[in-house]
């Protein structure tokens, strides 16, 4: 019988030319295209999980996916083995890591192979995500696909407070996506706060799990407060009402960015 052994794998990706993280029958995405060059390096299908699913366009600086991978049985000084003798197996390394790496396309990288518990679970031990959400102000054709150009001025101290009082609440119905299948919507945030850059605005965002559609609704929800559309207060009513039609529009994924996972033994 094969030994396994989990690995954690440690992706960045940049999310222009994917539907999304997850495995979809008629399009291409990050899963299918990692899925496609494991099995490759390691002749065999191999199955990835990932701490959580990106939507199309959304750009990836850290994510973590667990995969479960048969070991190597290294080869002693005789090549053979007698019957007291164990066989010795080798973990997957560097040189593994830069094939992996050369057969994935250019706009996704393995940081790390990481060795962890066969219980471990990239997406359940995970006890907290961050994302950003970049905008500028001025035309840049190097931004195209990585941050959203905004016109007109935005009052980020008021967008601050209305973030503030979304850490207030814990039931984020008013901000998912309908009908997805999650047992609950109930999110604990613990930093929403807009940062000025050289040519814009930065929103950076965690919690200990997101909705989907959660942040892309809350930046274009706290536009409307920054456009003095309404008061930060009427967040309050917003998140109570728990309906997704009372908040903001959806804001573009191309500003999206999924920044960090963290767990409690990496």
């Amino acid at each position: 019988m094969a030994q396994i052994q989990r690995y954690f794998l440690e992706l960045a990706y940049e999310g222009t030319r994917y539907h999304g993280w997850q495995l979809q029958p008629n399009a291409i995405t990050v899963q299918q295209k990692l899925n496609e060059a494991l099995a490759t390096l390691l002749r065999q299908p191999i199955e990835t999980t990932g701490a959580g699913r990106t939507d199309t366009g959304v750009h990836a600086r850290q994510l973590f996916v667990h995969a479960d991978i048969p070991l190597r049985q290294r080869k002693t000084e005789t090549q053979d083995l007698t019957a007291e003798q164990s066989p010795v197996y080798s973990l997957l390394g560097k040189r593994e890591l830069e094939g992996l790496n050369a057969l994935l396309p250019f706009d996704i990288a393995v940081r790390r192979l990481i060795p962890v518990q066969a219980d471990a679970h990239a997406r359940f031990d995970a006890t907290s995500r961050s994302y950003e959400y970049h905008i500028h102000f001025h035309k840049d054709p190097f931004k195209v696909d990585f941050s959203w150009l905004l016109k007109g001025e935005l009052d980020i101290e008021l967008m601050n407070q209305a973030a503030t009082i979304m850490m207030q609440y814990t039931d984020f119905s008013c901000f998912s996506k309908s009908n997805t299948q999650v047992k609950t919507n109930n999110c604990k945030i613990t930093r929403a706060e807009w940062l000025r850059n050289e040519d814009g605005l930065v929103f950076h965002i965690s919690a200990d799990r997101f909705l989907r559609n959660m942040v892309r609704a809350i930046v274009g929800t706290c536009l409307m407060v920054g456009r003095k559309e309404i008061e930060p207060e009427s967040i309050r009513q917003i998140i109570e009402s728990k309906s997704r039609s009372n908040a903001g529009t959806s804001v573009p994924a191309c500003g999206l960015y999924l920044t960090e996972v963290k767990y409690p033994y990496l």
